[in-house]
């Protein structure tokens, strides 16, 4: 049984809608692999659990896989999504896909038996998580923390060999904070962001370089 920490109630609130809003990334997960009503769990189905908080449960769903390094096109697939959701992120609407993405979807045995192997990892990543400096995640600051993820998500769209391991790893940092409204991992998503932008633009620079180095001596 996963623990679930309560905030207090805000003004204009329910606790009902509180304590809904509250739930942890993986309980959802959890409840989701528990629903033997459901055959099927597709991205529209998470994006529906997870209500206002689909923009950090979706970002996070797309980024993590490629923080390892994955077969090439890898990161076009998974980044065309996060390209969309940064997108709406910052321009502060709310997170939707095309139906083309939000329809793929695998059976429940599968989903579970993916969310069972995850489960350690994010119950260990979410005591490291708790609400403070919740304005850093939450709007506004949550449309420039979006703005940065458009950037970054661009970035591992691009076919660039090892390119999309530290905008990735940015990605992830900060959606986890945008789930759990942790101001602290969003800091540390955009820290990595800057060393991600810094690496992956010397790399552009670097290859820039070397090929107009190549033309000039081909026409000498």
């Amino acid at each position: 049984m996963i623990d679930e920490r309560q905030d207090e109630d805000r003004p204009g609130s329910s606790a009902f809608d509180d304590a809904s809003a509250r739930r942890r990334f993986s309980t959802i997960l959890a409840e989701l692999a528990d629903d033997t009503a459901r055959e099927r769990i597709s991205v529209g189905d998470i994006l529906a659990a997870m209500g206002d908080r689909a923009f950090g449960a979706l970002m996070l769903i797309f980024a993590l896989p490629n923080i390892l390094p994955t077969p090439p096109g890898t990161s076009a697939i998974l980044g065309a999504p996060l390209v969309v959701l940064t997108a709406q992120m910052t321009l502060g609407l709310k997170p939707w896909l095309p139906k083309i993405i939000a329809a793929r979807s695998m059976t429940t045995k599968d989903f579970a038996t993916i969310v069972g192997r995850l489960m350690p990892l994010l119950v260990r990543a979410e005591r490291l998580l708790r609400p403070r400096l919740a304005f850093l995640a939450a709007p506004p600051a949550e449309y420039a923390v979006g703005a940065v993820c458009f950037v970054l998500a661009v970035v591992l769209f691009l076919p660039m060999p090892l390119g999309n391991i530290l905008p990735a790893l940015a990605i992830s940092l900060a959606a986890f904070g945008i789930l759990e409204r942790d101001g602290v991992w969003v800091v540390a998503g955009l820290v990595c962001a800057v060393v991600a932008l810094t690496v992956v633009g010397g790399a552009v620079v670097a290859a820039t370089l070397a090929f107009m180095l190549v033309v000039q001596h081909l026409l000498l």
